[in-house]
């Protein structure tokens, strides 16, 4: 990825710019697990990946700390999450109970043009492919976003943004999980399979096998990521080094 370095020249409005542009490019890297868990989080080492000052990556640091995808130690500076098989239960019930709701309230609501981007976003992560060709091993960046988009437009006619706004937060944290359960020549599963089930559903407006289909697909995700656990594996969700 090719990073936009800063300019020496740049003003307060700029550097708030900048600020929001590392942010973005570190929560990309954060999520797609391109950096290695657990490890400490060098303000010097970001300032030289993504080419900004320091005070426009720390106010990117502490923007992501406070969403809980990056931790934070009084005077010794911020560090990636780990994970764990205890987090990832939690995360995973807590995760289904949210989104069965809001998926129920979505189909209670449904109109026209819900349906109609449901089918939408059904359609283009159908057409993406899910690995990089250069590197099977990878997720393709195209997929990962039409994958969330997928998954946002199933809930998006519940009529509550702030359900919308924690199914989120777990979204981002489960997607360091998802990535260790993908690892490995078993990790094989019919994703697109799981998606038209749960979508077909929801438009048919079956309530519970909607969500049979949803809690199955992320109980199926987790039971994956942790069959690694279980292989002795270090539990890391990227490669990039802090």
């Amino acid at each position: 990825m090719t990073y936009r370095k800063a300019d020496p020249g740049e003003g307060k409005g700029a550097k708030s710019t900048l600020a929001s542009a590392v942010y973005h490019q570190l929560r990309e890297d954060l999520l797609r697990g391109a950096l290695e868990a657990e490890g400490k989080l060098r303000v010097e080492w970001v300032v030289s990946r993504y080419g900004a000052g320091a005070s426009p990556v720390r106010e990117a640091l502490n923007r992501l700390a406070a969403e809980g995808l990056l931790g934070r130690h009084d005077q010794r500076g911020f560090f990636l999450m780990p994970v764990s098989a205890a987090e990832l239960e939690e995360l995973t019930r807590t995760r289904c109970w949210l989104e069965e709701r809001a998926l129920r309230e979505s189909i209670a609501h449904r109109t026209a043009e819900w349906e109609e981007q449901l089918v939408l976003a059904l359609h283009r992560l159908a057409r993406a492919e899910r690995r990089q060709p250069n590197d099977p091993a990878t997720n393709n960046p195209e997929w990962e976003t039409l994958h969330r988009a997928f998954h946002r437009a199933l809930i998006s006619a519940c009529r509550s943004h702030w359900l919308i706004g924690f199914c989120d937060q777990l979204s981002d944290q489960a997607s360091r999980y998802r990535l260790i359960s993908q690892r490995g020549a078993g990790s094989r599963r019919d994703d697109l399979g799981e998606h038209r089930m749960i979508a077909e559903r929801t438009l048919d407006g079956d309530a519970d096998g909607a969500v049979e289909a949803l809690v199955s697909h992320y109980r199926l995700t987790a039971q994956m990521c942790m069959a690694r656990f279980n292989q002795g594996d270090e539990p890391r969700a990227g490669s990039g080094r802090a």
